[in-house]
């Protein structure tokens, strides 16, 4: 068996919301359909999206609805990503800083989340 195409596909209640938001970080443009949007860049579907009316969103780092799973996007302008993030619909979990495994380091990381509440880490060597 081989797999063909690797999709990540997130949950929403407001799937215009996560679709925009996915695709403006992304460079890419939404394709929708009823209750499914795909995002594709450069020609290539990349992500999808899934209404999921009773969605809730996780609280990260912890808590009762805790997260299963994030992305981590590595970015040449940590600023700008967040900025970017934000102007999208997604906020700021956690500020800037140095990874506990690598304090000597010069990667720098902070934690967003996007529209639906999915964590996101923007990453910066």
């Amino acid at each position: 068996m081989r797999v063909l195409r690797r999709v990540v596909v997130f949950d929403a209640g407001d799937i215009e919301a996560e679709s925009t938001f996915w695709a403006g970080l992304l460079g890419g443009t939404v394709h929708r359909d009823e209750d499914w949007h795909s995002i594709v860049v450069e020609d290539e579907w990349v992500m999808g999206v899934q209404r999921a009316p009773n969605h809730v969103a996780p609280s990260w780092p912890s808590g009762e609805q805790q997260q299963q799973a994030h992305l981590d996007l590595h970015v040449d302008d940590l600023e700008e990503a967040g900025r970017r993030a934000v102007e999208l619909g997604g906020r700021q979990l956690q500020a800037p800083r140095k990874p506990a495994d690598n304090p000597d380091g010069d990667e720098m990381f902070a934690v967003y989340a996007s529209p639906a509440g999915h964590p996101l880490c923007f990453g910066v060597h």
